[in-house]
């Protein structure tokens, strides 16, 4: 009998990959056994974009850096400081505006599309899970495609900002040579002076990112989301992300405490790999895509 070749849908969405080694492949099986199940929660970090051209803090290209972020109480105390961050944040926004989905991302979305996932807590603020087609996603700091007044707090489109900062800057041009994780880049001194902020166009007041700066809380009904859908989910899928901060690690504690199988994919170790059902030090394009592969039949 001839093998039949027609493909699910699932496996329609997503790219084919080889597996790598064969422990790699038997992690990515008893991977599969877990998601294929359905109910899972996922929870996403830098890791999952950095093959989007979208540089993290921790992972491999994270420590080819020393990126200082800004802090909410510089960014709110020094109009200095908002000057030097809105410029350079106009000239990282060409790259992180301009990034597409990878791999990793499709396979995610097609996961949830095949009924396998219960919902995404994602760390990252690039709106990439969201392009690739997945639509239960809890942006837990935020996004920077939105702009947020600090007085008013209407949200306005960082698209519209952009028009509006390169109709105040008609003769500012610079080029940054390193993009940081939070979508700045790196200029100097000189190339700041004499960058012109704008402020909010209904009242007047200060302009800030949709995103939570560092210093600043998350808003306690958007982490009460985030664990009520770990609460109810069958298992958590960790993607891309070192777990090194409080922000995310609790999630991990929470699926612990509930005795929820927990699994991470993940380029190098994790602060909650000690409570892990199952860890895979791998490439999280080519793994997620294998896994989608996989479970094209169930």
């Amino acid at each position: 009998m001839t093998p039949s070749t027609t493909k699910s849908p699932l496996a329609d969405q997503v790219e084919a990959a080889e597996p790598s080694d064969p422990r790699q492949v038997a992690d990515i099986a008893l991977l599969a056994e877990l998601v294929g199940q359905g109910g899972v929660a996922v929870l996403s970090g830098a890791g999952i974009s950095t093959e989007s051209g979208i540089p993290d803090y921790r992972g491999a290209t994270g420590r080819a850096r020393r990126a200082e972020p800004m802090t909410y109480q510089r960014f709110v105390g020094s109009a200095e400081a908002r000057r030097r961050y809105w410029a350079r944040s106009h000239v990282g926004w060409r790259q992180i505006g301009q990034a597409r989905p990878n791999a990793g991302h499709r396979a995610v979305a097609a996961l949830e599309r095949h009924g396998l996932l219960s919902g995404i807590i994602t760390q990252n603020v690039d709106s990439l899970h969201q392009a690739a087609g997945a639509r239960r996603v809890i942006e837990l700091h935020g996004g920077l495609d939105r702009v947020v007044c600090l007085s008013c707090r209407e949200r306005t489109s960082r698209s519209d900002l952009d028009r509006r900062l390169r109709e105040a800057n008609p003769h500012w041009h610079a080029i940054g040579h390193q993009i940081n994780p939070d979508g700045d880049a790196v200029l100097t001194d000189e190339q700041v002076e004499g960058f012109q902020v704008v402020d909010c166009t209904g009242c007047g007041g200060l302009l800030k990112p949709d995103v939570i700066f560092f210093g600043e809380n998350v808003p306690r009904a958007r982490v009460d989301e985030c664990f009520g859908m770990v609460t109810r989910a069958r298992a958590l899928l960790v993607l891309g992300s070192s777990l090194a901060i409080k922000s995310g690690l609790r999630f991990v504690t929470k699926a612990a405490a509930l005795g929820l199988p927990i699994a991470i994919v993940n380029q190098g170790p994790t602060g909650g790999d000690a409570d892990a059902t199952l860890t895979l030090d791998a490439p999280l394009g080519a793994t997620l895509t294998d896994l989608a592969t996989r479970l094209r039949a169930q």
